[in-house]
């Protein structure tokens, strides 16, 4: 592993985010990422967090027209809510903060604190949880499921109607309507090493994969011999449109899990088109890469939003983060 020693992974990262980004402010003994122009007169602040190994979320979607701010707890933990009171502080422009929260216990606690304390300190707060994951409906980390890829699209979508002025009950109902309309499905192909262990976390022998596995490697739907990308795509599509009921255009995200290079997520990419194609369901818009990661797992993920004309104007919104960035 390309580290100093895995007690220091979090802050040295945070370090050198702060050289790379100094379009942002990074607190590194407290941990908390910001815009540096925050907090925005007039515009509801959006606060996420969650635990670190995931890059580029959170940090790395924190700009204009996305996140207000991120709080990266330490691998694959959740972030302290003393970290959520700091960063919601330092966004909160007295219109109101949006905390976005993957459904993870830890996670879930810590921003129901975060929330009650900021309360008490006079800023208005609502919550949305992200809960797409189709995989499997409890797992070791969540009474329910999975919040995964659809993060990304509510944090830009809630992102966008946030820029544009919109009040907090506004963005918080667009955050919502984006989560419901959204699944995900995941596959593993290797297991993730994190700096701790030094070690695979899970036992995934060679010439199998891992179906509905979740981001931090939680076991999935069932393990199979290793299949080819039409297969999985098969697989994948089957179980989101199983879920959701598209009756229009989607957004489309093939996510890489981090370790999978963009040669073949472009190509597994491809077949996921197809059987959408297949399935009568036509795709608007299509990101590909690696968004919502576990470290160095091989693997992908597919998620799929329905997006009405206003889900797709707000996707469309000019976004400048370290990681996403279109329009002017």
């Amino acid at each position: 592993m390309l580290i100093n020693v895995p007690e220091t992974v979090v802050a040295d990262a945070l370090r050198g985010f702060a050289a790379a980004h100094p379009e942002l402010t990074v607190d590194v003994e407290n941990r908390v990422v910001v815009r540096r122009d925050a907090p925005v007169a007039g515009k509801v602040a959006l606060v996420s967090g969650g635990g670190s190994g995931h890059e580029p979320l959170h940090a790395g979607f924190v700009g204009p027209g996305m996140l207000s701010a991120a709080c990266p707890g330490e691998v694959f933990t959740s972030p302290v809510p003393d970290q959520m009171v700091r960063a919601a502080a330092a966004v909160d422009s007295g219109a109101g903060v949006l905390f976005v929260v993957k459904n993870y216990t830890g996670d879930v606690l810590n921003f129901d604190m975060a929330a009650e304390l900021a309360e008490d300190e006079g800023i208005q707060v609502a919550k949305v949880l992200v809960d797409d994951d189709v995989a499997v409906s409890d797992s070791l980390y969540t009474a329910g499921r999975r919040g995964t890829g659809a993060t990304l699209f509510v944090e830009k979508i809630a992102g966008a109607a946030a820029e544009e002025g919109a009040p907090l009950e506004r963005v918080e109902a667009i955050a919502r309507r984006v989560n419901a309309a959204s699944r995900s499905f995941g596959v593993a192909l290797s297991a993730c090493s994190t700096p701790a262990r030094g070690g695979p976390t899970f036992d995934l022998p060679p010439g199998e994969l891992e179906l509905g596995v979740g981001i931090h490697g939680e076991p999935g739907r069932e393990r199979r011999p290793m299949m080819t990308a039409r297969e999985i795509a098969d697989v994948a599509v089957d179980a989101v449109l199983d879920d959701l009921d598209p009756s229009g255009p989607v957004l489309l995200l093939v996510n890489g899990m981090g370790g999978t290079p963009l040669l073949e997520l472009y190509g597994f990419g491809a077949e996921v088109h197809r059987v959408l194609g297949e399935r009568g369901v036509p795709v608007a818009r299509t990101l590909v890469g690696n968004y919502v990661t576990s470290l160095d797992m091989a693997g992908a993920s597919v998620t799929v939003c329905r997006a009405d004309e206003e889900l797709l104007r707000l996707w469309d919104a000019p976004v400048r983060t370290p990681a996403l960035r279109w329009g002017r």
